[in-house]
């Protein structure tokens, strides 16, 4: 197994693409990074060997790349994750940092709904509702991001996804995510096996 681990911070940070097309990350994780990572090393590039994860704003990134592109991914896991369920006055306050008056509200609200991950679970088409094995984890003393995991958990029950979902003694460190790796990589490598349990 090949772990490439991209990093979304700088002078903008975040996976998704902002609202301005001035910080196109997701744009160049799908059309540049992946594609120089399957040239420059020797891996198998059918989808059913590629998985995606990440922790905390990674977390996130997770959830919008797996749910944006199913079609590349045989499972996600998405570990601490919180940003990517935040209501919606929240999540333009984090992103904008408080300065939208530039940016019409039009696109504010597209933007939203693009990166809304329960309104995304609920619309996944029939067909790929099984495309993608999901294991979603995230500590009991981790802040809002448990109420928020557990609502994305009621969601993909809701609409017949399936998934697994774990809630461990934890908070939002390095000392629950380096517990959290060994479930984690056990999980995808089962995935790139052909495995469903």
């Amino acid at each position: 197994m090949i772990i490439v681990m991209p990093d979304a911070s700088g002078e903008k940070r975040g996976y998704p693409n902002d609202v301005t097309g001035d910080w196109r990350y997701e744009d160049f994780f799908f059309e540049e990074f992946m594609p120089y990572v399957e040239k420059t090393y020797r891996i198998r590039s059918e989808k059913r060997f590629r998985a995606v994860s990440g922790l905390s704003m990674g977390g996130s990134g997770t959830y919008y790349y797996a749910l944006h592109r199913p079609d590349l991914f045989s499972s996600a896991c998405p570990l601490s994750s919180g940003g990517a369920m935040a209501p919606k006055e929240e999540a333009i306050e984090r992103i904008f940092r408080g300065s939208t008056s530039d940016v019409p509200i039009e696109l504010i609200n597209q933007w939203y709904e693009r990166h809304n991950v329960l309104a995304l679970i609920q619309n996944i088409p029939e067909e790929q509702k099984k495309s993608v094995r999901w294991y979603i984890d995230c500590g009991d003393d981790d802040s809002n991001r448990t109420e928020r995991n557990a609502k994305v958990h009621a969601a993909m029950r809701a609409n017949g996804i399936p998934h697994e979902f774990r809630v461990r003694d934890g908070a939002h460190n390095w000392t629950y995510w380096r517990q959290a790796l060994p479930e984690v990589l056990n999980f995808i490598s089962i995935s790139f096996h052909g495995g469903t349990d």
